[in-house]
Protein backbone atom coordinates (compact mmCIF):
# COMPACT_ATOMS: atom_id res chain seq x y z
CA UNK A 1 0.00 0.00 0.00
CA UNK A 2 2.79 2.44 0.91
CA UNK A 3 4.56 1.64 -2.36
CA UNK A 4 1.40 2.39 -4.37
CA UNK A 5 0.87 5.68 -2.52
CA UNK A 6 4.46 6.71 -3.16
CA UNK A 7 4.21 5.88 -6.86
CA UNK A 8 1.14 8.13 -7.14
CA UNK A 9 2.98 10.84 -5.18
CA UNK A 10 5.98 10.65 -7.49
CA UNK A 11 4.10 10.10 -10.74
CA UNK A 12 6.20 11.23 -13.69
CA UNK A 13 9.48 10.79 -11.86
CA UNK A 14 10.80 8.31 -14.40
CA UNK A 15 9.72 10.44 -17.35
CA UNK A 16 12.69 12.75 -16.82
CA UNK A 17 16.09 11.96 -18.27
CA UNK A 18 17.88 11.92 -14.92
CA UNK A 19 20.95 10.28 -16.46
CA UNK A 20 21.27 13.33 -18.69
CA UNK A 21 21.08 15.68 -15.70
CA UNK A 22 23.93 16.24 -13.29
CA UNK A 23 24.58 16.70 -9.60
CA UNK A 24 27.72 17.10 -7.51
CA UNK A 25 29.04 13.65 -8.36
CA UNK A 26 28.12 13.40 -12.03
CA UNK A 27 25.04 11.78 -13.51
CA UNK A 28 21.81 12.28 -11.54
CA UNK A 29 20.43 8.85 -12.41
CA UNK A 30 20.37 7.92 -8.69
CA UNK A 31 18.05 10.80 -7.70
CA UNK A 32 14.76 8.95 -8.44
CA UNK A 33 15.78 6.11 -6.14
CA UNK A 34 16.62 8.57 -3.38
CA UNK A 35 13.32 10.43 -3.76
CA UNK A 36 11.47 7.14 -3.43
CA UNK A 37 13.49 6.12 -0.40
CA UNK A 38 12.75 9.33 1.51
CA UNK A 39 9.08 8.37 1.25
CA UNK A 40 9.67 4.85 2.56
CA UNK A 41 8.83 3.31 5.90
CA UNK A 42 12.42 2.35 6.79
CA UNK A 43 13.72 5.19 8.97
CA UNK A 44 17.39 4.35 8.50
CA UNK A 45 17.04 4.14 4.72
CA UNK A 46 15.04 7.34 4.69
CA UNK A 47 17.68 9.28 6.60
CA UNK A 48 20.44 7.89 4.38
CA UNK A 49 18.52 8.94 1.27
CA UNK A 50 18.02 12.47 2.58
CA UNK A 51 21.72 12.74 3.32
CA UNK A 52 22.53 11.56 -0.20
CA UNK A 53 20.08 14.00 -1.75
CA UNK A 54 21.45 16.97 0.17
CA UNK A 55 24.99 15.99 -0.81
CA UNK A 56 24.05 15.41 -4.44
CA UNK A 57 21.80 18.30 -5.42
CA UNK A 58 22.76 20.82 -2.75
CA UNK A 59 26.43 20.07 -2.27
CA UNK A 60 27.91 22.74 0.02
CA UNK A 61 25.34 25.16 -1.31
CA UNK A 62 25.89 24.43 -5.02
CA UNK A 63 22.97 23.66 -7.31
CA UNK A 64 22.97 21.60 -10.48
CA UNK A 65 20.66 20.79 -13.38
CA UNK A 66 19.08 18.02 -11.28
CA UNK A 67 18.35 20.40 -8.41
CA UNK A 68 15.53 22.33 -10.02
CA UNK A 69 14.08 19.14 -11.53
CA UNK A 70 13.74 17.60 -8.06
CA UNK A 71 11.75 20.55 -6.70
CA UNK A 72 8.24 19.59 -7.96
CA UNK A 73 8.59 16.17 -6.35
CA UNK A 74 9.82 17.69 -3.10
CA UNK A 75 6.77 19.97 -3.12
CA UNK A 76 4.49 16.96 -3.48
CA UNK A 77 6.26 15.20 -0.63
CA UNK A 78 5.88 18.32 1.53
CA UNK A 79 2.16 18.60 0.91
CA UNK A 80 1.04 14.95 0.65
CA UNK A 81 3.95 12.70 1.49
CA UNK A 82 4.53 10.47 4.52
CA UNK A 83 4.64 12.56 7.70
CA UNK A 84 8.30 11.87 8.55
CA UNK A 85 9.42 13.15 5.15
CA UNK A 86 7.39 16.34 4.97
CA UNK A 87 9.41 18.75 7.18
CA UNK A 88 12.68 17.71 5.55
CA UNK A 89 11.20 18.20 2.09
CA UNK A 90 10.35 21.78 3.07
CA UNK A 91 13.84 22.29 4.48
CA UNK A 92 15.42 21.02 1.26
CA UNK A 93 13.21 23.28 -0.85
CA UNK A 94 14.29 26.24 1.27
CA UNK A 95 17.96 25.41 0.90
CA UNK A 96 17.63 24.84 -2.85
CA UNK A 97 15.89 28.20 -3.17
CA UNK A 98 17.99 30.50 -1.03
CA UNK A 99 20.99 28.67 0.39
CA UNK A 100 21.77 30.52 3.68
CA UNK A 101 20.67 34.04 2.80
CA UNK A 102 20.17 34.87 6.47
CA UNK A 103 23.88 35.48 6.67
CA UNK A 104 23.73 38.56 4.49
CA UNK A 105 20.13 39.50 3.64
CA UNK A 106 18.65 40.37 7.02
CA UNK A 107 17.03 42.57 8.17
CA UNK A 108 16.09 43.93 4.75
CA UNK A 109 15.26 40.67 3.00
CA UNK A 110 16.51 39.06 -0.17
CA UNK A 111 17.28 41.29 -3.17
CA UNK A 112 16.15 39.20 -6.11
CA UNK A 113 16.48 42.11 -8.56
CA UNK A 114 20.24 42.34 -8.02
CA UNK A 115 20.51 38.55 -8.02
CA UNK A 116 18.76 38.26 -11.39
CA UNK A 117 20.88 41.02 -12.88
CA UNK A 118 24.07 39.24 -11.90
CA UNK A 119 22.80 35.84 -13.03
CA UNK A 120 21.73 37.21 -16.43
CA UNK A 121 25.36 37.57 -17.42
CA UNK A 122 26.01 33.85 -17.00
CA UNK A 123 23.03 32.02 -18.44
CA UNK A 124 23.65 28.59 -20.00
CA UNK A 125 23.25 30.12 -23.48
CA UNK A 126 25.81 32.84 -22.81
CA UNK A 127 28.22 30.36 -21.24
CA UNK A 128 27.87 28.03 -24.23
CA UNK A 129 28.60 30.95 -26.57
CA UNK A 130 31.72 31.78 -24.56
CA UNK A 131 32.92 28.19 -24.95
CA UNK A 132 32.32 28.43 -28.70
CA UNK A 133 34.51 31.54 -28.86
CA UNK A 134 37.30 29.82 -26.95
CA UNK A 135 37.08 26.68 -29.08
CA UNK A 136 37.37 28.75 -32.25
CA UNK A 137 40.93 29.77 -31.34
CA UNK A 138 42.10 26.95 -29.07
CA UNK A 139 44.50 24.45 -30.64
CA UNK A 140 45.73 22.46 -27.65
CA UNK A 141 43.94 19.07 -27.67
CA UNK A 142 43.59 18.79 -23.91
CA UNK A 143 42.23 22.31 -23.52
CA UNK A 144 39.84 21.68 -26.39
CA UNK A 145 38.59 18.53 -24.64
CA UNK A 146 37.90 20.49 -21.45
CA UNK A 147 36.17 23.27 -23.38
CA UNK A 148 34.02 20.79 -25.30
CA UNK A 149 32.95 19.14 -22.06
CA UNK A 150 32.12 22.53 -20.59
CA UNK A 151 30.14 23.50 -23.67
CA UNK A 152 28.14 20.28 -23.55
CA UNK A 153 27.34 20.98 -19.90
CA UNK A 154 26.03 24.45 -20.76
CA UNK A 155 24.04 23.23 -23.76
CA UNK A 156 22.37 20.74 -21.41
CA UNK A 157 21.21 23.65 -19.24
CA UNK A 158 24.10 23.97 -16.80
CA UNK A 159 26.14 27.03 -15.93
CA UNK A 160 29.37 27.46 -14.04
CA UNK A 161 28.20 30.60 -12.26
CA UNK A 162 26.76 29.83 -8.81
CA UNK A 163 24.33 32.76 -8.93
CA UNK A 164 22.81 31.60 -12.20
CA UNK A 165 22.61 27.93 -11.22
CA UNK A 166 21.04 28.82 -7.87
CA UNK A 167 18.47 31.05 -9.57
CA UNK A 168 17.10 28.11 -11.55
CA UNK A 169 16.34 26.29 -8.31
CA UNK A 170 14.90 29.43 -6.74
CA UNK A 171 12.51 29.83 -9.65
CA UNK A 172 11.54 26.16 -9.50
CA UNK A 173 10.52 26.60 -5.86
CA UNK A 174 8.81 29.87 -6.71
CA UNK A 175 6.58 28.02 -9.18
CA UNK A 176 5.44 25.64 -6.42
CA UNK A 177 4.50 28.28 -3.83
CA UNK A 178 0.73 28.38 -4.47
CA UNK A 179 0.53 24.65 -3.74
CA UNK A 180 2.26 25.22 -0.40
CA UNK A 181 -0.09 27.87 1.00
CA UNK A 182 -2.35 25.18 2.44
CA UNK A 183 0.51 24.07 4.71
CA UNK A 184 0.14 27.25 6.76
CA UNK A 185 -2.91 25.53 8.25
CA UNK A 186 -1.35 22.09 8.59
CA UNK A 187 -1.97 20.29 11.92
CA UNK A 188 1.79 19.98 12.46
CA UNK A 189 3.30 23.22 13.87
CA UNK A 190 6.71 22.32 12.42
CA UNK A 191 5.17 22.21 8.95
CA UNK A 192 3.48 25.57 9.51
CA UNK A 193 6.72 27.11 10.75
CA UNK A 194 8.88 25.78 7.93
CA UNK A 195 6.34 26.89 5.33
CA UNK A 196 6.18 30.43 6.68
CA UNK A 197 9.97 30.60 6.72
CA UNK A 198 10.19 29.46 3.10
CA UNK A 199 7.64 32.05 1.98
CA UNK A 200 9.70 34.84 3.57
CA UNK A 201 12.21 34.72 0.72
CA UNK A 202 9.90 35.46 -2.22
CA UNK A 203 9.17 39.20 -2.10
CA UNK A 204 8.09 39.34 -5.75
CA UNK A 205 5.31 36.90 -4.87
CA UNK A 206 4.21 39.13 -2.00
CA UNK A 207 0.82 39.87 -3.52
CA UNK A 208 -0.10 36.21 -3.22
CA UNK A 209 1.77 35.47 0.00
CA UNK A 210 0.78 38.46 2.14
CA UNK A 211 -2.92 37.58 2.47
CA UNK A 212 -2.01 34.06 3.59
CA UNK A 213 0.41 34.88 6.41
CA UNK A 214 -1.67 37.28 8.56
CA UNK A 215 -4.73 35.10 8.02
CA UNK A 216 -3.04 32.15 9.70
CA UNK A 217 -2.18 34.26 12.76
CA UNK A 218 -5.82 34.40 13.83
CA UNK A 219 -5.80 30.70 14.70
CA UNK A 220 -2.09 30.10 15.39
CA UNK A 221 -1.34 28.72 18.85
CA UNK A 222 2.32 27.79 18.41
CA UNK A 223 4.66 30.71 19.27
CA UNK A 224 7.37 29.58 16.84
CA UNK A 225 4.94 29.36 13.95
CA UNK A 226 3.34 32.70 14.84
CA UNK A 227 6.69 34.50 15.17
CA UNK A 228 7.93 33.03 11.90
CA UNK A 229 4.75 34.04 10.07
CA UNK A 230 5.04 37.58 11.43
CA UNK A 231 8.65 38.00 10.34
CA UNK A 232 7.87 36.48 6.95
CA UNK A 233 4.99 38.92 6.46
CA UNK A 234 7.32 41.78 7.27
CA UNK A 235 9.89 40.58 4.72
CA UNK A 236 7.52 40.16 1.78
CA UNK A 237 4.89 42.79 2.61
CA UNK A 238 4.72 46.57 2.81
CA UNK A 239 3.54 49.11 5.34
CA UNK A 240 -0.11 48.38 4.54
CA UNK A 241 0.39 45.51 7.00
CA UNK A 242 1.38 47.76 9.91
CA UNK A 243 -2.08 48.01 11.43
CA UNK A 244 -2.69 44.30 10.92
CA UNK A 245 0.51 43.22 12.69
CA UNK A 246 0.60 45.88 15.40
CA UNK A 247 -1.71 44.04 17.87
CA UNK A 248 0.83 41.21 18.09
CA UNK A 249 3.14 43.58 19.97
CA UNK A 250 0.78 43.28 22.93
CA UNK A 251 0.45 39.50 23.24
CA UNK A 252 1.86 37.76 26.33
CA UNK A 253 4.38 35.54 24.54
CA UNK A 254 7.80 37.27 24.16
CA UNK A 255 8.69 35.23 21.06
CA UNK A 256 5.57 36.43 19.25
CA UNK A 257 6.25 40.01 20.35
CA UNK A 258 9.77 39.69 18.94
CA UNK A 259 8.32 38.47 15.65
CA UNK A 260 5.91 41.38 15.49
CA UNK A 261 8.59 43.94 16.38
CA UNK A 262 10.99 42.48 13.80
CA UNK A 263 8.34 42.59 11.07
CA UNK A 264 7.20 46.09 11.96
CA UNK A 265 10.77 47.38 12.17
CA UNK A 266 11.31 46.42 8.54
CA UNK A 267 7.96 47.80 7.41
CA UNK A 268 8.43 51.20 9.01
CA UNK A 269 12.00 51.54 7.74
CA UNK A 270 11.27 50.61 4.12
CA UNK A 271 7.92 52.33 3.63
CA UNK A 272 6.79 55.97 3.56
CA UNK A 273 7.87 58.24 6.39
CA UNK A 274 5.88 57.86 9.57
CA UNK A 275 3.80 60.66 10.96
CA UNK A 276 3.92 62.11 14.49
CA UNK A 277 1.03 59.86 15.48
CA UNK A 278 3.23 56.81 14.99
CA UNK A 279 5.76 57.78 17.67
CA UNK A 280 4.21 55.34 20.10
CA UNK A 281 4.53 52.49 17.63
CA UNK A 282 8.23 53.18 17.04
CA UNK A 283 8.83 53.38 20.78
CA UNK A 284 7.10 50.04 21.31
CA UNK A 285 9.10 48.38 18.52
CA UNK A 286 12.33 49.79 19.92
CA UNK A 287 11.47 48.53 23.38
CA UNK A 288 10.75 44.99 22.22
CA UNK A 289 13.85 44.76 20.05
CA UNK A 290 16.07 46.25 22.76
CA UNK A 291 14.83 43.63 25.22
CA UNK A 292 15.37 40.88 22.68
CA UNK A 293 18.89 42.13 21.85
CA UNK A 294 19.82 42.08 25.52
CA UNK A 295 18.42 38.62 26.25
CA UNK A 296 19.96 35.20 25.48
CA UNK A 297 17.23 34.45 22.93
CA UNK A 298 18.11 31.47 20.75
CA UNK A 299 15.05 29.43 19.86
CA UNK A 300 15.31 26.02 18.18
CA UNK A 301 12.83 25.77 15.36
CA UNK A 302 12.93 29.45 14.44
CA UNK A 303 15.28 29.54 11.47
CA UNK A 304 15.81 33.25 10.95
CA UNK A 305 19.42 34.21 11.56
CA UNK A 306 20.07 30.54 12.35
CA UNK A 307 17.92 30.83 15.46
CA UNK A 308 20.00 33.67 16.90
CA UNK A 309 17.12 36.02 17.58
CA UNK A 310 19.24 38.25 19.78
CA UNK A 311 21.51 38.94 16.81
CA UNK A 312 18.56 39.50 14.52
CA UNK A 313 17.11 42.03 16.96
CA UNK A 314 20.41 43.89 17.01
CA UNK A 315 20.43 44.00 13.21
CA UNK A 316 16.90 45.41 13.17
CA UNK A 317 17.65 48.18 15.65
CA UNK A 318 20.26 49.98 13.54
CA UNK A 319 18.05 50.97 10.56
CA UNK A 320 15.21 51.77 12.95
CA UNK A 321 17.17 54.37 14.91
CA UNK A 322 16.68 57.30 12.45
CA UNK A 323 12.92 56.81 12.71
CA UNK A 324 12.87 57.24 16.47
CA UNK A 325 12.00 60.58 18.03
CA UNK A 326 14.49 61.90 20.63
CA UNK A 327 12.04 61.18 23.42
CA UNK A 328 11.77 57.53 22.25
CA UNK A 329 15.41 56.75 22.88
Amino acid sequence: MIKEQNEDLLAGLDDLDWAGLNHAYGSAEDVPRQLRQVCGADEEAREAAWNQLFSNIFHQGSRYTASSCAVPFLARIATAGPQPARPTALLMMTRLAIDWHDEYDLPGGIDTVAWRAAAAEFTPAKMAAWHDEELAVEEDPERRRVLEEGRAYCVAGGTFDSRASALASYDAVRAELPALFCLLKDPDPEIRTRTAYLLAWFPKEGAGIVPELPACLDSEVDPRAAATALVAAGLVGDNVLVDRLRPSLDVPDPLVRWGAATALARLVTTGPALGPGDDGLVAQILGELTRAAAAPMSVPGVDFNDGNLRGYAARSLAPLAPHARPDNS
